[in-house]
């Protein structure tokens, strides 16, 4: 599984031309599910999300998570993240999970990173044709691997 969390100023999802879902100050983060991730692999990663010290503390150090600054939470599934750009020019998909292994497991990671911050963590929709948007605050953008655990 692999997740990109981004600080974010703001950040939406909007499907259709119609807003979905938004946020404020906090977590952008989007979702990957690779075939052969588990519960572990999604309790692993929304302890790291939900606790990145990537918040600036009073001296402007990066020392806060998202729960010490009580900011907002939003995810959004994306297979892309799986790519393989191994052979040619065309990515290819072949490890990215199918829906009766991702759907559980995205959900199940936005519903840890819930209990975790305290607070409804925002969500797109599932293989949904989404347009997202956002004001990366820094920028700060970090890529976390629970396979490679990092």
């Amino acid at each position: 599984m692999r997740i990109v969390i981004q600080r974010v100023l703001n950040a939406s999802v909007s499907i259709g031309g119609k807003l979905y879902s938004s946020v404020n100050q906090g977590l952008m983060i989007l979702v990957g599910v690779v075939e052969g991730d588990t519960e572990q692999d999604v309790e692993w990663l929304a302890a790291k999300a939900a606790n990145m010290r990537i918040f600036d503390d009073e001296n402007g150090v990066m020392n806060r998570s998202v729960i010490d600054v009580n900011g907002e939470v939003l995810a959004v599934s994306q297979f892309t993240l799986n790519a393989s750009t191994k052979k040619g020019n065309r990515p290819s998909y072949i490890h990215a999970a199918g829906h009766e292994t991702a759907i559980p497991l995205y959900e199940k990671f936005c519903e840890r990173v819930q209990e975790f911050v305290g607070r409804e963590v925002k969500r797109g929709v599932f293989g949904a044709d989404m347009q997202v948007s956002l004001i990366n605050d820094g920028p700060v953008t970090i890529i976390v691997d629970s396979k490679l655990k990092e």
